[in-house]
């Protein structure tokens, strides 16, 4: 068997592992060339905090995610831009808390060494991902819509260390067609001898109609011999971050894990939501007032906007945001999806809100009484869901948890204003109502940050404003 080293390594596993390399560097400096007779407890915090403030420009950077493997030259320049704004950030952490402060000699020899070690790593990351010894080598059984989505997902991550060796039809006919990039290999009933002759690793099980020939006894004699055997729909959810909707099965909803919430998971999101509701408004409030007066002084109307929304359980809300709209802006149109590009409809002021997400805020009003959390499925209007479940299936799935302020289709998918992209965006929220966690949460929170502040929150902008 082939070994699959580098497809084991995900992002979180890359993160601990130049968390590691990071705070054992800036320790083994900090040692040599400041005072060798410190002690652990005041070392250690010196170490991690380096570490992590190096890690989040990394992070903020985009070099967490898998396309940031691609090219040397990118990954290079990026990593530089990291530590430099890493140097600024530790700066600033040094002279605000001064008992963490490593020294500007320690800084000095850390950073490039650094930089080297975090680049040292990375490209071999880069050459492990791209070697054919270390690759995973996946066979898709089927040639449909599903084993075609597969494939194209996996030769779009091929940082994961994933290599499709081809497909298997049910017909002689279809050996040689071109699916995708790989071609059809063979047939279902090839299957051992085409295992033994590609050393397959992965056969994952793609057919749209489970009702042709399945073959069961030659799947079952792989699985002993120790060839993973995963159904297309797990393995597409695990590398892509999303559910396949294509074909989705009611049997795989009920018996794949997940969807289980557990009430001290339910409580301890209730205590984080209302607790840091609470604080924001309190912290906020000077920049509420600034807002509301911009948003009376350039165009007449109230200063808030609500809005019915579904949320948890199908129940009926009213969304608070800042007005972003003309007073009566859908008046003579209705409903509409909200554009992408420049929408008349939207105020002057109320595009800077959207980009920067600001208009978003009173919707804390909403945490605070439980209709709404920090994070979760984006709460859509009555009118565009009695649409959608009639024509998206499990659409409804989605009102299994309260809807959030931001979330993981927001962060993942981005704006949505057609069916074909709300059939989309589901996959993305069928996907954290599947996994739905306190650190999921955080990475949603900690990502939804990194779109703001650019000034790229407009993209990311919900329908139906």
């Amino acid at each position: 068997m082939r070994p699959a080293a580098a497809a084991s390594l995900r992002p979180w596993v890359c993160a601990a592992v130049e968390a590691a390399i990071l705070s054992a560097l800036l320790a083994a400096t900090t040692t040599r060339l400041a005072d060798m007779r410190a002690p652990a407890t005041l070392l250690l915090p010196k170490a991690l905090v380096g570490a992590l403030v190096l890690q989040l420009c990394l992070y903020y950077n985009d070099l967490y995610e898998d396309f940031a493997w691609r090219r040397r030259v990118e990954l290079f320049v990026r990593v530089g831009q990291s530590f430099g704004a890493g140097f600024v950030v530790l700066t600033l952490v040094y002279y605000t808390f001064p008992p963490l402060d490593v020294g500007g000699r320690v800084l000095a020899v850390y950073l490039p060494l650094a930089f080297c070690a975090i680049v040292a790593w990375r490209f071999v990351f880069l050459w492990a991902a791209g070697h054919e010894a270390l690759r995973e080598r996946v066979l898709i059984l089927g040639t449909g819509q599903s084993a075609q989505q597969v494939a194209r997902e996996v030769l779009r991550r091929a940082p994961l260390g994933f290599t499709v060796i081809g497909f298997l039809g049910e017909t002689r006919a279809e050996v040689g067609r071109h699916v995708v990039n790989p071609s059809v290999i063979g047939t279902t009933a090839d299957l051992l001898p085409l295992v033994q002759a590609y050393n397959v690793d992965l056969i994952v099980v793609a057919l749209d109609d489970r009702r042709a020939k399945m073959p069961m006894a030659e799947l079952l004699q792989c699985r002993m011999a120790g060839i993973r055997v995963e159904d297309a729909t797990g393995f597409y959810e695990r590398i892509a971050g999303n559910i396949m909707l294509h074909n989705l099965r009611p049997s795989w909803l009920i018996f794949a894990r997940g969807f289980n919430r557990p009430r001290i998971v339910r409580n301890a999101k209730r205590a984080v939501d209302f607790v840091g509701a609470l604080v924001l408004l309190v912290l906020l409030a000077p920049l509420f007032a600034v807002i509301a007066v911009l948003i009376k002084l350039t165009n007449p109307g109230p200063v808030f906007y609500r809005q019915e929304r579904v949320g948890e359980k199908g129940r009926i809300f009213s969304v608070i945001k800042f007005r972003s709209m003309r007073t009566g802006a859908e008046a003579a149109t209705g409903p509409v999806w909200s554009r992408e590009d420049r929408d008349p409809r939207v105020t002057w002021i109320g595009r800077h809100l959207r980009q920067f997400r600001l208009d978003e805020l009173p919707q804390l009003l909403n945490v605070l009484p439980g209709e709404m959390s920090f994070v979760g499925p984006r709460p859509e209007r009555p009118y565009f869901v009695e649409r959608l479940r009639k024509v998206i299936p499990y659409y409804d799935e989605r009102h299994n948890v309260k809807p959030g302020i931001t979330g993981w289709a927001q962060i993942k998918f981005g704006y949505s204003s057609t069916i074909e992209d709300a059939e989309r965006k589901l996959e993305f929220d069928l996907y954290y109502v599947k996994n739905m966690s306190l650190f999921l949460d955080i990475a949603i929170i900690l990502d939804t940050i990194k779109v703001v502040l650019p000034g790229r929150g407009e993209r990311y902008y919900p329908g139906g404003r």
